[in-house]
């Protein structure tokens, strides 16, 4: 099949497919087609690979006929009004079923409905049981009417598209911030001026609870910003704003106290790969912050026991192992049963400083 047939079927296949929401107007058309012809019926008529499809009609019992049998199909193949004045005269039409039989069409005129690319796709025709013909001003209004009709569909069409792209891009609009309200995180978007573009609920809060204002799109984002944390703010967006990126972990100025961040500012780009603004994610992490403030702090009198236990502990014991060392000297003392139990009590009691000791020095490592 050749590559224009193909794509004139797709275009029929669209059509055929389409909402229309202008049916009284195209069935005006049609009806003022058979007035200005003077003929009894009319048709609006789409041709795909195997059939007609009759999609607005006047005095016709048909909704479709195959596309051998249509005469609609030797209209779709040229670019003027096509009038067959009796079609039993007609070679082509002769043996015609719809000639021959129901709905015995004598008359036929038909002007094709043609796409604005040159696509054609169908006809706008009317039909009439008894020979007759056209005169150069019915063909001329059929002509007229038939691109009208046209026009009409494509603007359906238009029409139809624009909705299912407003859909899609309304679906794309809540998902996206679907993804950017559900993050306990603070996402803004901030264009080439320092403008806010977009930002999400929790930085929304964030500048309200902090700074007593509501954060507006449009604006620039000085206006949010504690002037203690303006300046190296927007040093980082211009980095970002040239192209690197930039993460960072900073005391800022809350309200009327301090409070820790994890900020990130990102180049933002459009699909043409061209940056268009900065894209700036903050994290509180003061509640983490100071859990390491503590955690340190604890450490400390860790080390500070670990000191005692090292050398305030093990002073006395060390003392009597000395003075032990020294009754030992005296051989005689090694017969007796309870020096012998005393010597093994300080060894065991010296055993269990030093475990202490190692397993506090052991702790302070891993934290």
């Amino acid at each position: 099949m050749p590559q224009r047939e193909l794509e004139r079927l797709q275009r029929v296949n669209r059509f055929l497919k389409l909402e229309i929401s202008k049916e009284k107007e195209l069935q005006e058309i049609v009806d003022l087609a058979a007035s200005i012809c003077s003929t009894p019926t009319a048709l609006l008529t789409f041709i795909d690979k195997d059939t007609q499809y009759i999609r607005f009609k006047r005095y016709f019992d048909y909704d479709r006929t195959t596309r051998e049998d249509a005469f609609c199909n030797h209209v779709i193949e040229q670019d003027d009004v096509m009038v067959v004045p009796d079609a039993m005269l007609d070679h082509r039409f002769v043996n015609n079923p719809l000639v021959t039989g129901s709905p015995n069409i004598r008359f036929y005129a038909g002007s094709p409905l043609a796409t604005q690319d040159g696509h054609r796709l169908g006809s706008l025709c009317v039909i009439d049981q008894q020979p007759r013909d056209l005169s150069d001003i019915q063909q001329q209004m059929l002509a007229a009417l038939s691109k009208q009709a046209m026009q009409l569909l494509e603007f359906e069409q238009s029409v139809q598209i624009l909705k299912e792209q407003f859909i899609e891009a309304k679906r794309a609009e809540i998902e996206l911030r679907s993804f950017f309200e559900s993050t306990i995180d603070n996402h803004l978007l901030l264009g080439k001026n320092f403008e806010v573009l977009a930002f999400n609920k929790m930085w929304e809060n964030y500048v309200k609870s902090t700074d007593g204002v509501v954060i507006e799109r449009g604006k620039s984002m000085m206006n949010f910003l504690h002037p203690e944390n303006a300046e190296t703010f927007l040093q980082d967006y211009l980095k970002a704003l040239k192209g690197t990126a930039v993460f960072v972990q900073r005391e800022m100025k809350i309200g009327d106290g301090y409070g820790w961040r994890i900020i990130k500012f990102e180049p933002a780009f459009n699909n043409n790969g061209e940056i268009i603004g900065v894209s700036v994610n903050s994290t509180d992490i003061t509640n983490k912050i100071k859990q390491d403030q503590m955690l340190a702090e604890q450490n400390e009198s860790l080390k500070e026991i670990a000191f005692m236990q090292s050398h305030e502990f093990r002073r006395p014991v060390a003392s009597i192992m000395g003075l032990m060392d020294i009754l030992k000297m005296d051989e005689g003392l090694h017969e007796i049963e309870a020096f012998r139990l005393l010597e093994k009590a300080v060894a065991e009691l010296d055993e269990k400083i030093h475990l202490v000791v190692n397993h506090a020095g052991n702790n302070q490592k891993d934290e």
